[in-house]
């Protein structure tokens, strides 16, 4: 399975796609948004990725101040409202940040949390996010997946029962889909990791087969967990992204900084590099390796000419040059005669007996 971004294939048996989601990290600005893009850019990411929402269409202002403040959203000093009010991007930059993405050769994309959204970014994007928090809301997957472009669909807090059935409504419409493992916290903290349940990845390979990409959307600090990802299977991986973790904002605490960023790509593509086809063979550069490591049939004494080989005259001993016996084959040799002097040491070859 595979698709295609801008002409940058996506799948198996391609590079990693990495996905930089600026998020709130923009902090209200235009100018920090398109300098996060180069930023992003440069230290490897293959997209920037944003969140178009307006704050009345994704959270309830009287809902937030009846329950209160939970998990991340406690150090927030600012009502849950507000915070979303200054997060959300103003829906006149998006031809900026595509052109901004495009000067940098990076693809541009975003999460739309408003039906709306969905129909205003068609033109703009070349695929799209459908967030954790939506994986039940079927009418934003049918209008996404109508839109004919690849889907990256987050599957944070949700039971396997609701990840299948959103996959299946999005199957029947669009087949170009990225199914990402995700664990939705965002407190960035450190015992996070015990439950970023990354062998979910195997589960999702069998049910889905040959169906979908498998993908991992992280907040965990550092690039732990997407090696990890890398290993089992994953060829998307999306991180948050800022410039500086000290920042006041409800993402810039757990983003990954420039360097932290360039670190996690080039260990990614050392990593792909060491996890080769699959098939157990003796590789390129381990050819010398073969022959200095394993033993050859020596013999342990001299042996004439005409004298018969047995288990006293032989011992297994490094290395094992093309044209020795291997001590498997010793069934080959004992009880033969030698057809010529074999000197203490050296090899028993199948010219050497008769």
């Amino acid at each position: 399975m595979n698709f295609t971004i801008n002409k940058k294939k996506i799948g198996d048996n391609y590079p990693t796609y990495f996905i930089a989601d600026i998020s709130a990290n923009h902090d209200g600005s235009l100018s920090r948004a398109k300098k996060l893009i180069r930023l992003c850019a440069k230290a490897g990411a293959n997209a920037a990725k944003f969140q178009h929402f307006k704050a009345e269409t994704i959270v309830s202002d009287f809902g937030f101040k009846k329950i209160g403040k939970l998990s991340h959203q406690n150090k927030w000093k600012k009502s849950v409202f507000q915070v979303y009010q200054e997060a959300s991007i103003n829906p006149n930059w998006t031809n900026e940040l595509k052109k901004t993405c495009k000067k940098y050769k990076i693809d541009f994309f975003s999460t739309p949390y408003d039906l709306s959204y969905v129909d205003k970014l068609n033109k703009h994007v070349k695929a799209y996010k459908i967030g954790s928090g939506d994986i039940n809301w079927f009418e934003m997957i049918k209008r996404i997946g109508k839109k004919n472009k690849p889907v990256f669909l987050a599957t944070g807090a949700s039971q396997i029962n609701e990840v299948k059935k959103a996959f299946n409504i999005l199957y029947k419409i669009n087949k170009k889909i990225c199914l990402m493992q995700c664990n939705t916290n965002y407190t960035g903290e450190k015992n996070n990791f015990n439950f970023l349940n990354l062998n979910v990845l195997k589960t999702y390979k069998k049910i889905f087969n040959n169906k979908i990409i498998l993908g991992l959307s992280d907040h965990t600090y550092g690039h732990t967990s997407v090696l990890g990802a890398v290993a089992l299977g994953a060829r998307v991986i999306e991180k948050h992204f800022t410039d500086d973790n000290s920042r006041t904002g409800p993402d810039h605490r757990f983003s990954m900084n420039p360097s932290d960023w360039e670190d996690m790509v080039l260990e990614t593509r050392n990593l792909e590099k060491s996890l080769g086809d699959g098939k157990k063979k003796i590789e390129l550069n381990e050819k010398k390796s073969e022959i200095i490591q394993r033993r050859a049939i020596r013999a342990s004494k001299f042996i004439k000419k005409g004298e018969i080989i047995n288990s006293q005259k032989i011992i297994f001993l490094r290395p094992c040059p093309k044209n020795a016996i291997p001590p498997s084959k010793i069934k080959t040799l004992i009880n033969k005669k030698a057809k010529k002097d074999i000197l203490n040491g050296d090899i028993i070859t199948l010219k050497s007996i008769s």
